[in-house]
This record gives structure tokens, C-alpha cells and sequence, in this order.
């Protein structure tokens, strides 16, 4: 362990805060287990930067200067969705990643690399927030929205502020293996490897709107009383249509099935049940799942996670 690894952080005025302090410890606690990563902070010029808590980095060096990193990465800031990226911003890190050997965004810091061409025609995520944001901007991205972190060849990019923890504790386990790792991990009080995707973290899953009134009523229908038989032949029938016909329409207005439709209401519902500190058997019965295995299999299917383990997690601390 005796080689020394350089991670060069590229930061910038506004940068989150905890997308350079998160992997930072990673580091330098892997460093008090044997590793010997040393951390480079850049800016593309230069100068300290102000964080958007609005503490202060100090900074090594420019992003030109910096050379021969074993990893560069590009930390986000909550402007870079809905603002243009400074050129200057976007040359430093198109540097970095040719002086790297591979290169890393954290959260929206993925905003950076598409806008310097890194990601075109590779697999990559972002905060689930803005993963439709860049999808949109960057078509030759095929963003994976549900992801904690990707790797496609030499370059990562992860998901929310957080996520940067868990990018940097696998390269951590790459480099030095999964012991090394581990302790980092329980040192942090973190997990090695965080147990479903970051669907799990995101309010509920947005139905599509229908475009036609005989539609858009049927679907506010199963929004409102997600609990009942809606078998095709049964929402076709509430609306005088064929099975035929109303599936169609389904596809043409809003891309999905009938039966994908409805089951998305229901996890819709039946989430928010469980953040409301509804038991499994509850909410499984009042979304329209009817028993807990369904709800478990649709849970495990779409966030990874069992709707035990998700409210675990997320219902409100108040019930306690």
C-alpha cells in the first residue's frame, strides 16, 4: 500500500459542500487504515473557492497544473441544471480528464462532464432530481436514473451529494480491496454498498397526464380509489371502450400499459402509506396490492428495496 494514489477535486464558487467533504473522508480515512491517497483541491484558476454553504476551500492548484491524478473528480453545484457551465469551468475539467486515469463526477457535477463531451455515448446518472434534466439536454447520454453510481470505462458519475461516499468507498475497494474498504465504511458509519437505488429516496414516481377527458377521468378515477378490480376488461368497461381500444390509447397517450398504470398508483400510494408510518399489512391493503408479498415484489422490482426495509428508513421519527 505503499504507492501513492493522487485524487485531484475540481471545485468551484458554489460547489456543494459535502460533494468535496463527503469523498475527502473517504480518503483520508482510508489513509489512516494503510492506503496513501493524497488529495489535490483545484479550480480552474486557481483561487480558493466559496462553497454553498458559503465556507471557504482552500486550493492547491489549477486544474492545468494539477497532472499525473489517479482520479480526477468533478464535484456538482446546485445551479449547474438550470444555468449555462462557465467554459472555463468545463476546460478545467476536459484537463483534468486527460491528465487522469479515470474520472469521476459527484451529483450534479455529471452537468460538467456532458457539457464537455465525457459522457457522449456512455451510461451515466445524476441526483434523481435532475436525471430527466440531463437526459433531455444530452440525448447521446443514456442516463440511468435509479443508480447510486455507474462505471463505464474509465469514467463514474454518481447520484445525490451522499452518493460521492459511496463512489468513493468502491474506488477505495477497487484500489486497496474489500477489507480496507469495510473499515472505512464502519468507521464512517456508512454502508460499503447502500442497499437499493435512489428511487427509494424520491417522491412519488410521476404518472404521466393523459391528453383526452374520457382518459384523463378514468385516471383520476384509480388515483383517487388506487383499491379495486381494474383488469383491462374493467377500465374498459367504465369507460364504454373495447379492452383493444383503451389499451391503445394507453400506449398513445401515455407510453405504458393499462396494468403498468395502475400499478404505479399503487406504489405511489402505498409509499406514501408507509411514509406516513402505515404497517406493511396497511398499506398494502388501502394502495390496492391486497397483500404484503404483492406489495414486497413490486417494491423489490422498482426500488430495490422491501416496503419493511423503506419504511425502516423513511417514516417520520415523530411515531417513535
Amino acid at each position: 500500500m505503499d504507492t501513492e494514489r493522487r485524487i485531484g477535486i475540481l471545485a468551484f464558487d458554489g460547489v456543494k459542500l459535502l460533494d468535496v467533504a463527503g469523498p475527502s473522508e473517504v480518503f483520508q480515512e482510508a489513509n489512516r487504515f494503510g492506503a496513501h491517497y493524497r488529495l489535490v483541491m483545484c479550480s480552474p484558476d486557481g483561487r480558493d473557492v466559496s462553497t454553498s454553504t458559503g465556507l471557504r476551500i482552500s486550493v492547491d492548484t489549477t486544474a492545468a497544473e494539477a497532472a499525473h491524478l489517479d482520479v480526477a473528480m468533478v464535484a456538482g453545484g446546485d445551479a449547474l441544471p438550470t444555468h449555462p457551465i462557465d467554459p472555463q469551468l468545463t476546460a478545467a475539467a476536459a484537463t483534468l480528464h486527460r491528465q487522469a486515469r479515470q474520472t469521476a463526477s459527484i451529483c450534479t457535477g455529471a452537468f460538467i462532464l456532458a457539457a464537455a463531451g465525457l459522457l457522449d455515448g456512455r451510461r451515466a446518472t445524476t441526483h434523481w432530481k435532475h436525471a430527466g434534466t440531463l437526459a433531455r439536454a444530452y440525448p447521446a447520454i443514456r442516463v440511468e436514473p435509479d443508480a447510486i453510481y455507474v462505471t463505464d470505462g474509465p469514467v463514474l458519475t454518481c447520484a445525490g451529494v451522499t452518493a460521492g461516499i459511496d463512489l468513493s468507498l468502491a474506488l477505495v475497494e477497487r484500489h486497496h480491496g474489500p477489507e480496507l474498504a469495510r473499515e472505512v465504511a464502519r468507521s464512517l458509519v456508512v454502508f460499503l454498498q447502500r442497499p437499493g437505488g435512489q428511487s427509494q429516496f424520491s417522491p412519488a414516481m410521476r404518472a404521466p397526464v393523459p391528453r383526452t377527458a374520457q382518459l384523463h377521468e378514468l385516471c383520476a378515477t384509480i388515483a383517487a380509489q388506487p383499491v379495486g378490480d381494474y383488469s383491462v376488461a374493467a377500465l374498459a368497461a367504465l369507460v364504454h371502450l373495447s379492452p383493444r381500444h383503451l389499451t391503445r390509447m394507453f400506449r398513445d397517450e401515455l407510453d405504458t400499459t393499462p396494468a403498468k398504470y395502475v400499478e404505479l398508483i399503487r406504489l405511489n400510494t402505498g409509499k406514501d402509506l408507509l411514509d406516513a408510518g402505515e404497517s406493511v399489512t396497511a398499506a398494502a391493503e388501502h394502495s390496492g396490492f391486497g397483500s404484503s408479498e404483492t406489495l414486497r415484489r413490486a417494491f423489490l422490482h422498482h426500488f430495490g428495496v422491501s416496503p419493511r426495509a423503506y419504511r425502516h428508513r423513511f417514516h417520520s421519527a415523530l411515531r417513535e
